[in-house]
């Protein structure tokens, strides 16, 4: 029970230096009334988006939690109310403090790099540090109240229910906008990113925090808490309540390692972003082994748990440098992608894809071997343990993560703004870390989902007593085959979510520079709310299909054919998801670099055929790896947790014959 006490007292410390630093970041100038104005139109955008979409899931969370009420029981509909409110309000928080630090990171680049960097991840650290504070202490105090696993599972539902729906549909957003401002603005007119003659410059500005703040943050959110919880069932079945403590012991030497290792960054005064980025998570790595350790001996568990542990985390950032060789702007295969699109947008989408495919292989192996490691430390809960010890970090991952977007709208509020040279030439250098950040916390999070979802499909098999899949029986058959289909359907559903709103926003652009000449010449100020208002209503619109299936799908599965084919459904989803979500991800950042490489003055440069051919990429890439790849990993996981709460009422049903 003193572990106990001692993860949410942990907890709390997390969301209070979240907290401080939100503090230290809003008392700073937001610079000029031109740089205010352009962080509050963000910020009204932000705001907006987020409004109705909190409205949108509050109906669906209550009749979710309504129904699990009446055909399972109250208490976890209660926990899965819970479990949705601490991710949005996760979600939100981490926001909010983007919105803040946006213009103040512009601001601070005045005086130089380093400043300017303090306050950008700051700003990051408090989706960070809110993210892992948020669930760790509602999982440590509902099991303090309930002291019911089952009961629990409902939190993660919860969770991972607003999760699919932040993440895929701040995803439809993003690429709305983002797909709208390049083709009219860089194809068409000619005119630089982040142009203030843009009329969807504000709205691409709003999807950085509205997909890739609140969104990342809820999809790792969701990780986070199902490789807690899954490692809690495991451990429980394992070793009692021993095994329970050991996990929320692991969970909470990554908080405190986390919040060590933000502080750490920030206070580092160097030149070079991406060292200060990198040092943290080593030195957050570092403290969580040996704070991992010591709860290991002290608690009196074999060091072949630990072992598991290692494993995945060792596992995590194998990904992550994975993702860094095939997403970076210096690395073979960004460069070739490049080289290529002087031929042709044809050659430029060819390779940037077939990159991809060949961006599966590691990451493919990197888990299996994990997988085979980690059931030869610990079994079953070693597994378990291995997820955990890779998401163990997460404070300090999202942090690096959020830092991204804020410095891509400083730097696209020191152009709108008109600020010198100098300062937009440090913005852009961190920007570009930031990019590598992003790539990297998009492959962090599809391993670590990954091997989450592997933990939670052998507590699914511990709950419903499944230990073997029969290949030969034609039910399970059928599951794998459905299971398989699931991420493909999700991702053409999302995908072409992305592109029927972007139609809307292009259809839009073009009206206005067609209709107000003067916009181009800069003496009429375009309609930014109008493509705003788009992206909104088209995102919230076409969301829900995709993640009213997620649910669902493995629901009647369970429900019609029984708990063998639901067992093969997970199967069957956890191979094609995770296989789709890399090569997503990782063509999508290669894409994006190629086109930055360009860019930057090589191959001819901004304007050259070479260059237009890379936007086109770009634009393919962008829905790839902002919206259906990184909503995969959240995919995955609601359907495991839909398998695992509904598990008696399914086991109800093959009792009944049916």
């Amino acid at each position: 029970m003193d572990l106990l006490l001692f993860a949410i007292l942990c907890s709390i410390l997390s969301i209070l230096t979240a907290l401080f630093m939100q503090f230290y970041v809003s008392k700073l100038d937001e610079g000029s009334p031109r740089m205010r104005e352009i962080a509050d139109a963000i910020k009204e955008g932000a705001d907006a988006y987020l409004k109705r979409q909190y409205k949108t899931l509050a109906i669906f969370v209550l009749t979710v939690a309504f129904l699990i009420a009446v055909f399972l029981d109250p208490n976890i509909g209660l926990t899965y109310i819970v479990g949705s409110f601490c991710s949005g309000l996760a979600g939100f928080l981490g926001m909010a403090a983007a919105l803040r630090a946006n213009s103040r990171t512009a601001n601070a680049a005045k005086s130089s790099i380093v400043q300017a960097f303090k306050v950008a991840f700051s700003g990051g650290a408090v989706m960070g540090l809110s993210v892992v504070g948020m669930a760790l202490l509602g999982i440590s105090v509902l099991y303090y109240i309930y002291h019911d696993l089952n009961v629990i599972l409902g939190f993660s539902f919860g969770a991972s229910a607003v999760a699919l729906f932040a993440k895929a549909g701040g995803g439809i957003f993003t690429k709305t906008a983002d797909i709208a401002a390049d083709l009219v603005g860089k194809v068409e007119m000619g005119i630089p990113e982040d142009d203030p003659r843009n009329p969807a410059v504000i709205a691409d500005n709003v999807g950085d925090n509205v997909g890739d703040v609140a969104g990342m943050g809820a999809d790792l959110f969701d990780s986070y808490v199902g490789s807690v919880i899954a490692a809690m069932v495991l451990g429980y079945a394992y070793y009692g309540s021993s095994g329970i403590f050991l996990s929320l012991s692991y969970a909470t030497a990554g908080i405190i390692a986390s919040i060590i290792g933000a502080l750490i960054v920030r206070e580092i005064k160097v030149e070079n972003p991406g060292f200060a980025l990198n040092l943290g998570t080593l030195t957050t790595g570092g403290l969580f082994l040996i704070f991992s350790y010591m709860a290991t001996i002290s608690l009196n568990f074999d060091l072949n748990i630990f072992y598991s542990n290692l494993v995945g985390l060792v596992a995590g950032v194998l990904i992550g440098l994975t993702t860094d060789y095939y997403t970076a702007i210096d690395k073979t295969p960004v460069l070739k992608i490049a080289e290529m699109s002087k031929t042709g947008s044809a050659l430029n989408i060819l390779s940037g894809f077939s990159y991809g495919l060949l961006s599966v292989v590691p990451p493919i192996i990197g888990i299996s071997a994990a997988t085979i490691l980690a059931w030869h430390f610990g079994g079953l809960f070693g597994i378990g343990i291995a997820a955990l010890g890779m998401l163990s970090i997460t404070g300090m991952i999202v942090s690096s993560d959020a830092y991204g977007p804020i410095v891509d709208n400083a730097k696209g509020i020191a152009e709108q703004a008109g600020l010198s040279d100098e300062v937009i030439s440090r913005t852009d250098v961190l920007d570009a870390v930031g990019n590598t950040a992003k790539a990297i916390t998009k492959g962090f999070a599809i391993g670590a989902a990954a091997l989450t979802v592997l933990a939670l499909f052998s507590a699914y098999a511990e709950i419903v007593n499944l230990s073997t899949l029969d290949l030969m029986n034609p039910f399970v058959i059928a599951g794998v085959f459905i299971g398989a289909m699931m991420p493909p359907l999700f991702s053409a559903l999302t995908i072409l979510g992305v592109c029927k709103n972007a139609f809307r926003m292009i259809e839009e652009v073009r009206r206005q520079f067609r209709e107000n000449p003067g916009i181009l010449e800069g003496k009429v100020k375009p309609d930014y709310a109008r493509c705003v208002d788009i992206a909104t209503i088209g995102a919230l619109k076409e969301l829900m299909p995709p993640g009213i299936l997620a649910i669902i799908v493995p629901l009647m599965v369970g429900l019609f054919l029984g708990k063998d084919a639901l067992g093969g459904l997970l199967a069957g989803s956890i191979v094609t998801g995770f296989i789709l979500a890399i090569l997503m991800a990782n063509s999508g950042g290669a894409w994006d670099n190629a086109k930055k490489y360009i860019e930057a003055g090589h191959l001819g440069g901004p304007g050259s055929e070479a260059h237009k051919s890379a936007v086109v990429g770009d634009t393919v890439g962008d829905p790839f790896k902002d919206t259906a790849g990184p909503s995969l990993n959240t995919l995955i996981t609601v359907m495991s947790l839909v398998a695992s709460v509904f598990a008696p009422l399914i086991v109800s049903f093959s009792l009944l014959g049916f």
